[in-house]
């Protein structure tokens, strides 16, 4: 493959550091559809770059992107869906846009088992389009025993023995943070040592900091803004945790697993699949605060548990999650759609509807 990336500047900035060199970048300011001279520049990509394979993340992208692409007579047009859309209100959430706008798409990847009912059984997508590929990690990158950075406790105000609990999630309303905050005074009634370090920003970060100065949580935590360097703070925590609301298939579980960091999570979406209850960590109902404290201090209390969950995680990850595998299996259901198409199935230039059921080989791709 030759790989485009058509993507706002901003969003490029963000993640230039990640692109390999063989990428592509092309500018695209596609982001509402009535943006006529967006769209002109985006179906002129498309034709130029002779585009074969039409790979849109989120709805919002596909909305736009995937009837230009089909106007284009792209052969192979995909979504990848990434949760379950739960900001959605009022008539958004009756999906109507989405099922005309799945008309254009050959392929729905869902990143769950869970993101995948919800395309069909909420959203009323074909089933026959829905086709589950797990986010993965890369295991390289996130591995156990990897030292934490000399001299972070110190700049953090950290004692040497002190218990670290990590919250790598952005500062948004998904992600549930007040509930743990919440939930932490009972946490350190117990275990006073512990302190707490928040990696991520957003909307919520000067909410929060009010809240956990109102519930005197000052000294044991730290917000610490975005990093990019999450391999390091893996590394230094000896518990992660995400409270979040809802999720897709969280990637800070798998690569804190990965790093042999156990995890506590909200059973939320696609988060189970990942974090096996008792296995690689402990899962608690969203929006409790008392459960969720009770599992921190379980996992505080048993050590040997910790270990266990943190090596069974590492295990776990390395079947099921690595990025290697989520590559594999992208890359294949390229191929089968586009060798569909080739054969006149499947191929949204003749018909709106004409997508078949997948194959024996793509029915792998269905966990």
């Amino acid at each position: 493959f030759q790989p485009f990336l058509a993507c706002h500047p901003k969003l490029y900035k963000e993640m230039e550091h990640a692109l390999p060199a063989d990428v592509r970048v092309i500018w695209s300011m596609l982001e509402q559809p009535a943006n006529c001279r967006a769209a002109m520049q985006f179906t002129r990509i498309l034709r130029e770059h002779r585009i074969q394979i039409l790979h849109s993340h989120m709805f919002q992208s596909s909305l736009v992107a995937s009837p230009l692409g089909w106007m284009c007579r792209v052969p192979v047009i995909i979504e990848t869906s990434h949760g379950a859309e739960r900001w959605r209100k009022g008539w958004k959430s009756r999906f109507w846009a989405d099922r005309i706008i799945s008309r254009f798409v050959t392929y729905h990847i869902a990143v769950s088992e869970a993101n995948g009912k919800f395309l069909v059984e909420t959203k009323g997508l074909p089933r026959r389009k829905v086709v589950v590929i797990r986010n993965g990690c890369d295991p390289a990158r996130f591995f156990p025993g990897r030292p934490e950075p000399a001299g972070l406790r110190q700049a953090l105000g950290f004692g040497e023995n002190d218990p670290v609990l990590l919250i790598p999630a952005r500062l948004e309303p998904q992600k549930g943070h007040s509930i743990f905050l919440s939930a932490l005074p009972s946490v350190l009634r117990e275990f006073p040592q512990l302190k707490v370090v928040l990696v991520g920003d957003g909307i919520l970060r000067k909410e929060l900091e009010a809240q956990a100065a109102s519930l005197g949580l000052n000294a044991n935590l730290r917000f610490v803004g975005y990093q990019s360097n999450m391999a390091d703070w893996y590394a230094f925590a000896d518990l992660m945790v995400l409270p979040s609301l809802y999720e897709g298939l969280p990637l800070v579980a798998m690569e804190s697993l990965a790093a042999g960091c156990p995890v506590v999570a909200t059973a939320v979406d696609g988060t189970p699949e990942v974090v096996i209850h008792g296995k690689t960590g402990l899962t608690v109902p969203p929006r409790d605060p008392i459960q969720l404290a009770e599992a921190i201090c379980q996992m505080f209390r048993h050590p040997e548990m910790r270990e266990s969950m943190g090596r069974c995680g590492r295990e776990f990850i390395m079947a099921e999650f690595t990025l290697a595998k989520q590559v594999r299996e992208t890359a294949d259901l390229y191929r089968l759609a586009w060798d569909q198409c080739r054969r006149g199935v499947g191929d949204p230039r003749h018909g709106m509807n004409s997508v078949s059921a997948p194959s024996p080989e793509a029915a792998a791709f269905r966990h």
